[in-house]
C-alpha cells in the first residue's frame, strides 16, 4: 500500500508539471480578453462553438474558453480563479477526479469544464450531493454562464407535497417572487434537461432516466443521451452510495390490518431471551424461546393456519414477522426516521437530510408506520430499478470532484477507470487537529463537550458541533440551554432554515449545534456572512475571530466513514484562515 501511494505522489508531481503550460497559456491571455466589452465577451461562445463545427478539439478551445469564464466571473461574480482552479478545472475536464481540500471552491472550478463541454451542445450535468447545493450552485453561478449566453438548469426533489419534479431555469429576467431563488424560473423537466447545463441531485437525474424507461412514446422522454456528468463529493456517491438502488414502484394489495397486530405483540419479546441482535449484519433473529412465544400470541389473534411458525401454511406471516423486528429494534425515531404530520419520513444517514417521497421496500416502512401508531400506507410493487452506480457508468464522459478522494482512488481506478488528481490548495493549512478524547460513558462525554463549548462561548469563537443522529443533536440543545449558552440547531428538522444559520454560524462567539448535514459543500466564512453587515463591520468582527484562532469543531463521536470525519473538520481552516478541531 505504502508503495503504491508513494508511487501515486510522484505521479501526481508529473502530472500537475504537465498542467502547468496549459495555465501558464490562459494567464497570458487574460489581458486580451479583459480588453473585451460584455457583448464581445458574450460573441467568444458563438465563435468557439462555429470553430468546434470547423474541425477544432475542445483540448484546442480549452486555453481560450477557460479565460472567459474567468473573466465573466469576474465581471459577474467579482471572483477570479486562482491558478489551482484552472488545473482542477483542466483535470475534471479529461475525466479524472480532482481532489481539492475542502473551502478551495470547487463550485467555481465546475464552471470551467462545464462551460467549455456544453459548446458541444448536448448537455452536460453537475451532480450535487443535495437539494439545497442543487438549487444554490446554479443560481450563484448563473450569472457567470449568462454573462457567456449559456443556459442553466437545476432539477431537485420535491420539497412541498403541491411540486411535482420541481426544475427550474436560470432566468435574470424572471421574477418568481421567491426572495431566496428571484431569478429562477419554473420549467418542465424536458426543458430543464435541454439546458446547456444542469445542476440536480442524483437521485433525479437517476429517476428521471427510469421514469424515461418506462414512457410510451419516445417523445415523452426527458433526458438527452448522457454526454457530460461532473459529480460533486464523488466518494460519496460512487462509493458510498454506489450500491443503492434507485426504484420506482407503484402500490400493491392492502394488508395494514396485520402490521398493526405485530406492531402490538412484538414489543412483548423480550431483548436477549426472545431474540438476538446482530449489528454489524443489521439484522433480529428470534431464539427457540421466542418462537414458542410468539406462536402462542399469534395463536391467541386467530391468525396460525398451523401449529408451526415456519410452516409454508404461515408463509406470509414470517414476512410480517421480520420487518416489525427490524422496526422495533434496528430503526430508532430521530435517528433513521423523523415523524412529521403523521407521516414517517426517512433521514438519510450520510447527509442527515430528510428525503420526502422515498420508502423502506419489504414492507418494513409499513411496519414503522404501524410501530409509530400513524396510517399504514399501502404496499408497493417495484416497476424499474437501477443502481447509482451502474446510472454514472452510462455517461460517455464522467469526472469528480472531492475534498477526500485518495483514500479510495485504487477503488475508483479499478470499477470506474477513473484516475485521481490532488490539486494543491491556494494558501497553505493551519488548521489545528487535536487527539481524540474518550470518555468512560456518554453522559461524561457530553458533559465534557458543553464545558468545552461554554469555555469557547465565553471567548467570543464560534464553534460547529457535529452529531450523528437528530436525537443527539437535542441532547446536546438541551444541555446547553440549562447553561444559559444560546445556540443553533441545524438538523433535518430545520432544514428550511439551513442557508441563515450557516450565514451566522461564523459569527463571534456562534454556537451550531449540526447532523451530518453541515459536513459538506457549505461555506462558513469567519465574522458571519457580508449581506446585512457592512464591510467594515465584517472586517473587524473576521479580525478579532482570526486572532482567536478561528472556527472550533467539535465532533461528538466518530462516523463509520472516516470521510465523514474529515468532511467535518474541512468546515474549520478554509483558505488559510486559523481553526482547530477535536473528536
Amino acid at each position: 500500500m505504502l508503495k503504491w501511494l508513494s508511487g501515486f505522489v510522484d505521479s501526481n508531481e508529473k502530472e500537475l508539471k504537465r498542467l502547468q503550460p496549459i495555465v501558464d497559456r490562459i494567464n497570458s491571455l487574460e489581458p486580451e480578453f479583459e480588453k473585451l466589452s460584455d457583448a464581445e465577451l458574450r460573441a467568444k461562445t458563438d465563435e468557439f462553438k462555429a470553430r468546434l463545427k470547423a474541425g477544432s478539439s475542445l483540448d484546442e478551445l480549452l486555453p481560450e474558453a477557460f479565460t472567459a469564464v474567468r473573466e465573466a466571473a469576474k465581471r459577474t461574480i467579482g471572483q477570479r480563479h486562482f491558478d489551482v482552479q484552472l488545473m482542477g478545472g483542466v483535470v475534471l475536464h479529461q475525466g479524472k477526479i480532482a481532489e481539492m481540500k475542502t473551502g478551495e471552491g470547487k463550485t467555481l472550478v465546475a464552471t470551467l469544464p462545464l462551460y467549455l463541454n456544453s459548446l458541444t451542445g448536448q448537455g452536460c450535468h453537475l451532480v450535487t450531493v443535495n437539494d439545497y447545493l442543487a438549487r444554490r450552485d446554479p443560481y450563484w453561478m448563473g450569472s457567470i454562464y449568462h454573462a457567456l449566453g449559456v443556459s442553466v438548469a437545476s432539477i431537485y426533489p420535491q420539497q412541498t407535497p403541491d411540486e411535482h419534479q420541481p426544475s427550474r431555469l436560470y432566468d435574470p429576467g424572471s421574477d418568481s417572487g421567491d426572495s431566496r431563488w428571484r431569478h429562477f424560473r419554473p420549467v418542465s423537466r424536458k426543458e430543464a434537461y435541454e439546458a446547456d447545463i444542469t445542476y440536480g441531485t442524483s437521485s433525479e437525474f437517476g429517476f428521471d432516466y427510469l421514469r424515461d424507461n418506462m414512457v410510451m412514446d419516445l417523445s415523452q422522454c426527458a433526458q438527452r443521451i448522457l454526454n457530460y456528468a461532473i459529480v460533486d463529493e464523488v466518494d460519496n456517491l460512487l462509493i458510498d452510495e454506489a450500491r443503492t438502488p434507485l426504484i420506482i414502484s407503484g402500490p400493491a394489495e392492502e394488508s395494514g390490518q396485520i402490521y398493526q397486530v405485530f406492531a402490538r405483540l412484538v414489543p412483548r419479546l423480550r431483548p436477549d431471551v426472545d431474540y438476538v441482535v446482530e449489528e454489524k449484519e443489521r439484522n433480529v433473529n428470534l431464539t427457540d424461546a421466542g418462537i414458542s412465544n410468539l406462536e402462542g400470541m399469534l395463536k391467541r389473534e386467530g391468525l396460525l393456519k398451523s401449529p408451526n411458525l415456519y410452516d409454508p401454511a404461515n408463509y406470509a406471516l414470517t414476512r410480517y414477522l421480520e420487518s416489525a423486528l427490524k422496526a422495533q429494534v434496528m430503526f430508532k425515531r430521530d435517528r433513521d426516521y423523523v415523524v412529521k404530520d403523521g407521516q414517517v419520513i426517512i433521514v438519510d444517514e450520510f447527509t442527515g437530510r430528510m428525503m420526502f417521497g422515498r420508502r423502506y421496500s419489504e414492507g418494513l416502512h409499513q411496519a414503522i408506520e404501524a410501530k409509530e401508531h400513524v396510517k399504514v400506507q399501502r404496499e408497493t410493487m417495484t416497476f424499474a430499478t437501477i443502481t447509482i452506480q451502474n446510472y454514472f457508468r452510462m455517461y460517455q464522459k464522467r469526472a469528480g470532484m472531492t475534498g477526500t478522494a485518495l483514500t479510495e482512488a485504487e477503488e475508483f481506478h479499478k470499477i470506474y477507470g477513473l484516475e485521481v488528481v490532488v490539486v494543491p490548495t491556494h494558501k497553505p493549512m493551519i488548521r489545528e487537529d487535536f487527539p481524540d478524547q474518550i470518555y468512560k460513558d456518554e453522559k461524561a462525554k457530553f458533559r465534557a463537550v458543553a464545558r468545552e463549548i461554554e469555555q469557547l462561548h465565553n471567548e467570543g469563537r464560534p464553534v460547529l458541533i457535529g452529531t450523528v443522529s437528530i436525537e443527539k443533536s437535542e441532547y446536546l440543545s438541551d444541555l446547553l440551554k440549562r447553561r444559559g449558552v444560546p445556540y443553533e440547531v441545524l438538523n433535518a428538522k430545520y432544514h428550511e432554515k439551513e442557508a441563515g444559520i450557516i450565514a451566522r454560524a461564523g459569527e463571534p462567539g456562534a454556537v451550531t449545534v449540526a447532523t451530518n448535514m453541515a459536513g459538506r459543500g457549505v461555506d462558513i466564512v469567519l465574522g458571519g456572512s457580508l449581506d446585512g453587515q457592512g464591510e467594515a463591520e465584517w472586517q473587524e468582527k473576521h479580525n478579532k475571530i482570526v486572532e482567536l484562532g478561528g472556527l472550533h469543531i467539535t465532533g461528538t463521536e466518530r462516523h463509520e466513514a472516516r470521510r465523514i470525519d474529515n468532511q467535518l473538520r474541512g468546515r474549520a481552516g478554509r483558505q488559510g484562515d486559523p481553526g482547530s478541531s477535536r473528536f
